[in-house]
């Protein structure tokens, strides 16, 4: 009995750490694993049997496949071809959200969601339209492809490896498009007809102060200030058109709020607020230096990049001056955005979380890692020729990866390693390259939720939990049991990674089966749909957390435009896994 309680009460710690984002993902995984094997619930073996798992192998292997197809750039050109012509609204939506979403059946939803981003955003200020009608339609109609296949999300893969290690047949490559294609159909009927009604308006020409995608920017008087020892509104510093004069640091005094009748010395640090292009122009302002995270000016020849910090990056709850972007990404910050937050302190103090939207001065040899996930390009080069045969070449041979599997000529795994391997003998991806493709952090974050579902197994948990669920939706039937399976993933899912709640809700699906005397693998099923059917929160899904700050969303209009959806997935999934799979 003393294991189950530790176990209930460290998951309790867990899901709050998570929620509360008290650190990084893997880290408190990675914590409560270590625990359960000093506390002895799971032993040494079953605590490393997640990195081995043939799930998390291939889906180390699927981050170089589809890293390889994104890096040539041919996703983008299809983007751009989407985007083109004159159509209206919801026809553009219609033409954009079905090749995505066919696209994400097989290729990594979060590069399609960041390559789509700054070009529909573009699309959009040309044509008068405003982003926020497209962006979270955008990134749903990848979840909802990624569900079609065994490869379309990692949840998948995880489910299908949970599958195997428990002496299942796991996953047949197109098995799970029983549901994910009439998800994904009505999931886009949905967002077409509905998502311009339920979406805010957002458009950046008649914004109000408060709906700004406000950028925190720090700006040093030289000098050179032609405005020395006059007043704020002398300088004409209050009527900077998109810009807001916050604060005023001055030694280590911060003078806020700032009025108009404020004296302006050598040496002060103005804190402004406003959108990328007025504070970029504050450089070209004499006798003002645009200040960069570590205190100093930035050069003026360097590009411009914004990229949204990531749930993994290693940055998190770090100021930004204790990062050392220079060293590690070979660029400088030089202002923040916090949606729904205006930033009263210097550029280095500022303390970094989950989603936060930095606008960098990236040199050429920009590294963004893991940390970050990039919105506005960072290369504009043109593709040659070479890049987009090759790019074909990529996509031929992950084509014959996905018959040869299909057809069960090879396994998962093997038909991923010998695709990986045709990509480094024909030198399209590098060992090195290889290495920064993979997301490190996500399966670290796999293997460890791996160990931590067997400890639900060994401490009794997973079967409390299962007898609990069977208990108070016996007298209403089969499809009540699983309804309440439905309903305790999707909630985990927006609480945590979905691939976490998956690993945490599938010892629970065996016990629910093992006890009902049911099939495993419809269960099985509705676990890993609902683990990636994350509609509700911006957290819940990368893709969303993406789109929370490129969009100007507010919280909320996730749940308006996603609790309807969630009920259209759900009911769909459980009417079928009951009366079509477990019939």
């Amino acid at each position: 009995m003393t294991a189950f309680y530790i176990v209930i009460i460290t998951m309790v710690a867990m899901l709050i750490g998570l929620f509360f984002e008290l650190g990084r993902p893997e880290m408190i995984l990675g914590s409560v694993l270590v625990l359960f094997l000093l506390t002895g619930i799971i032993t040494p073996e079953e605590a490393t049997v997640g990195f081995s798992n043939e799930g998390m192998l291939t889906i180390a292997l699927l981050f170089i496949i589809a890293g390889s197809i994104q890096r040539s750039g041919i996703v983008d050109r299809t983007f751009q071809r989407l985007l083109k012509g004159t159509q209206s609204p919801k026809k553009r939506l219609s033409k954009l959200l079905i090749p995505i979403a066919m696209i994400s059946a097989f290729v990594n939803n979060t590069p399609i969601v960041i390559a789509s981003t700054p070009m529909v955003k573009k699309w959009c200020m040309e044509n008068g339209v405003s982003p926020s009608k497209f962006l979270i339609p955008l990134s749903y109609a990848t979840i909802l492809g990624g569900t079609i296949t065994l490869i379309g999300t990692s949840t998948n893969l995880v489910v299908h490896g949970l599958l195997v290690e428990n002496g299942y047949a796991g996953f047949s490559f197109f098995q799970l498009s029983v549901i994910g294609i009439p998800i994904t159909c009505l999931g886009l009927l949905y967002l077409v007809i509905f998502s311009r009604h339920l979406l805010p308006e957002c458009h950046p020409s008649h914004l109000s102060e408060p709906d700004l995608k406000e950028y925190t920017g720090e700006a040093l008087i030289t000098a050179q200030f032609p405005y020395m020892d006059l007043t704020v509104k002398e300088a004409q510093l209050r009527s900077l058109k998109g810009l807001f004069l916050v604060s005023i640091l001055r030694n280590e005094r911060v003078i806020a709020p700032v009025s108009g009748s404020t004296i302006l010395k050598e040496g002060d640090r103005l804190v402004f607020c406003g959108d990328i292009s007025t504070i970029t122009e504050l450089q070209r302002m004499k006798g003002l230096e645009l200040q960069e995270s570590s205190g100093s000016s930035f050069p003026a020849q360097h590009r411009l990049v914004e990229a949204i910090v990531t749930h993994h990056s290693s940055h998190l709850f770090k100021k930004v001056k204790d990062t050392n972007f220079r060293s590690h990404h070979q660029a400088a910050v030089i202002a923040v955005h916090r949606h729904n937050q205006r930033l009263q302190t210097k550029i280095g103090e500022i303390v970094l979380k989950p989603g936060d939207v930095l606008l960098m001065v990236a040199g050429e040899a920009f590294d963004k890692k893991n940390d970050f996930y990039a919105i506005t390009p960072i290369d504009h080069k043109l593709l040659n020729i070479r890049d987009i045969r090759m790019g074909w070449l990529s996509i031929i041979w992950f084509g014959m990866m996905i018959a040869l599997v299909t057809f069960n000529v090879l396994s998962m795994l093997t038909a991923m390693a010998l695709t990986t391997l045709l990509l480094f003998l024909t030198k399209l991806v590098t060992p090195g390259e290889a290495r920064d493709l993979i997301q490190w952090n996500v399966l670290l974050m796999i293997a460890c939720s791996f160990g931590i579902g067997t400890a639900l197994l060994n401490s009794g948990v997973a079967a409390s939990m299962a007898h609990f669920l069977i208990t108070i939706t016996h007298p209403f039937g089969l499809l009540a049991t699983l309804l309440s399976l439905y309903l305790l993933t999707n909630i985990f899912t927006e609480m945590m990674t979905n691939s976490a709640a998956a690993v945490f809700m599938f010892p629970v699906a065996m016990e629910v089966a093992r006890t009902l005397e049911v099939e495993l693998l419809p269960l099985a099923i509705t676990v890993a749909i609902a683990a990636s059917a994350s509609f509700m929160t911006p957290i819940g899904y990368q893709t969303n957390l993406i789109v929370y700050g490129a969009g100007g969303y507010r919280f909320h209009d996730f749940l308006k435009i996603g609790f309807p959806l969630t009920v259209i997935v759900m009911v769909t999934t459980l009417v079928i896994v009951r009366f079509y799979l477990l019939a």
